[in-house]
This record gives structure tokens, C-alpha cells and sequence, in this order.
């Protein structure tokens, strides 16, 4: 695991369980919403992301949080390993409501409402972005380790068997 990649539908902690894995591991860790979005709530190009991007994927280690699917070929043609979060559409919603106010390291700036635009993205989740996620997944399963978690406590309960599994490793 020296590459990955971890997504899911908004809201539902992606980049809490990337932290958790950076911690974890010591893999450099990108947040793909911290390269697309300026802190004046503009964005930079699609050419200067795929540039920057281009320059992660470059690199031998990393993880990259973030889903967008225009660039999600790329990413799993030079990851090993993908953590899909596929969570219920209810806490996915809960959880992005809960985050409004909340200074977020992934973000350069801090929500101030449930923007309905947004509110609507993760409503549609499930129909438009999940059913490409899951070709791309199908395409790439063969070269690359995918792990499905269905709730939290299935993920967290992930990360501290291999933690523990990685101390075993050490002693």
C-alpha cells in the first residue's frame, strides 16, 4: 500500500479516514478539493489541476483524497490500493450539515450554509457518480486492491486491524 486513493460520496469522511491512514502509514497525503478550490470560492482551471495532479501521481507515494471523476482514470491507473466509503445517503447529508462552520484542513475555506447546490450533489450521488465509480472500480480490479466500507465502524475497525496487524510485523 504505497498509493491510494479514497472516495466516496460527500459527506461521508473521506478525508478523516485519509488522515487517519496518513497517520498511520506516513504516505504524503492530497487533498484534491485543496488543489481545485482558490480560498476566494473560485477554481483553478481544469489544465492546472491535471497538471498538479500529473505532478502527485509522479511521486512513488501518496495518498489522494478526492472523487472527481473526470480525472479518476488517471488516479487508478497509478494507485494500488482504493478505499471506497459507500455510505448511507442519510449520514452522508447529516455529516456534510454537521461540518457547516467548521475550519477543515481539506478545504481553503469554511462553509457557512448547506449550499442547496451542494445538498442536491450528494442527493444525486448515488445516481450519478456512484454507477461510474463502480465501472471504473470493475475496470481496474484486477492490478488494484479496492476495500468497500459500508459504514464507519467498518472502516475504523480496517484501520486498527492493520495497524495492529503492522505492529505483529515490528515486534
Amino acid at each position: 500500500m504505497e498509493r491510494v486513493i479514497v472516495i466516496g460520496c460527500p459527506g461521508a469522511g473521506k478525508s478523516t479516514f485519509a488522515r487517519a491512514l496518513h497517520q498511520a502509514t506516513g504516505l504524503p497525503l492530497c487533498y484534491l478539493d485543496r488543489i481545485w478550490h482558490k480560498p476566494d470560492r473560485t477554481e483553478i482551471s481544469p489544465e492546472e489541476f491535471d497538471a498538479a495532479l500529473s505532478n502527485i501521481l509522479k511521486q512513488p507515494r501518496w495518498i489522494i483524497d478526492g472523487n472527481y471523476l473526470r480525472t479518476m482514470e488517471m488516479r487508478l491507473e497509478r494507485c494500488d490500493t482504493v478505499f471506497l466509503l459507500d455510505y448511507p445517503l442519510e449520514l452522508c447529508l447529516e455529516s456534510a450539515a454537521a461540518r457547516i462552520g467548521t475550519a477543515r484542513e481539506d478545504m481553503p475555506w469554511v462553509e457557512t450554509e448547506f449550499d442547496p447546490e451542494f445538498r442536491s450533489w450528494i442527493e444525486d450521488f448515488p445516481k450519478t457518480q456512484l454507477p461510474r465509480m463502480n465501472e471504473l472500480l470493475a475496470a481496474f480490479r484486477e492490478k488494484t486492491t479496492i476495500i468497500r466500507f459500508h459504514s464507519r465502524q467498518e472502516a475504523a475497525a480496517w484501520l486498527a486491524e492493520w495497524e495492529q496487524a503492522r505492529k505483529g510485523e515490528h515486534e
